[in-house]
């Protein structure tokens, strides 16, 4: 602003302290005030060194700009809104299904039903499965042939390794390849399929609610049945 900014003030109402009020009051300067304060600038700007027409172009330019960034604002604050609500309903529609999610533990039903996985086999050769209950005992070990590198898949049908079935609850599974062209042994990360019994929306993104695993983030499904 000029020298004479005190008598801008003055012919628009203004004092310092009521400026000082109205800038508490409301952070935005609409485009109105704006141009207001613009035409009473040059209304009382020095007659013997005007405002240059770039600086002028400068300031409008300047609060296109701002008004540009605030628009886009409300644009992406909408359009995050709106991917939020598809979010939830793709998880809604995923309850009552069976999801595909990387997990070391296994949940027995009390039914006779089976718990199925899968791993990525890194070479031909045979994975293990160790299979221990809650208090770390081991209770059947599975073995699987992999022909070649790949996913390969695996079932426990919850009996342990004298044929008994075990009870409800809840299971680890680690899972080890030995390779067959060098005997190397490597541990594999196991995936297990589960039951989507409910979705819930947190801070950072939603999560499905597994039955018997806990809550794990949609992003982590790599398939549905």
């Amino acid at each position: 602003m000029s020298s004479v900014a005190s008598d801008i003030y003055s012919s628009l109402g203004l004092t310092a302290s009521s400026t000082t009020t109205s800038t508490t009051s409301s952070d935005a300067l609409g485009q109105a005030d704006f141009l207001k304060l613009m035409t009473e600038q040059l209304k009382h700007q020095d007659p013997l060194n005007p405002m240059e027409n770039s600086e002028f172009l400068g300031q409008l330019a300047q609060f296109s700009t701002v008004q540009g960034i605030n628009s886009l604002q409300s644009t992406v604050e909408g359009f995050a809104t709106a991917l939020s609500s598809d979010q939830v309903l793709r998880g809604a529609a995923l309850v009552g299904h069976e999801v595909l999610v990387p997990s070391a533990k296994l949940a027995l039903d009390d039914a006779d039903g089976t718990v199925n996985g899968v791993v990525a086999a890194t070479a031909a050769g045979t994975i293990n499965f160790d299979i221990s209950d809650a208090n770390g005992q081991l209770v059947k070990t599975l073995s699987v042939q992999a022909d070649a590198s790949g996913e390969v898949a695996f079932s426990w049908d919850g009996t342990d390794a004298n044929g008994q079935r075990m009870a409800a609850g809840t299971y680890s599974v680690a899972a080890t390849q030995i390779d067959a062209s060098n005997g190397e042994k490597t541990t594999l990360s196991t995936y297990v399929q589960a039951p989507v019994e409910s979705v819930t929306v947190g801070s950072d993104g939603l999560y499905l609610n597994l039955k018997g695993l806990g809550a794990a983030p949609i992003d982590y499904v790599l398939r549905v049945s």
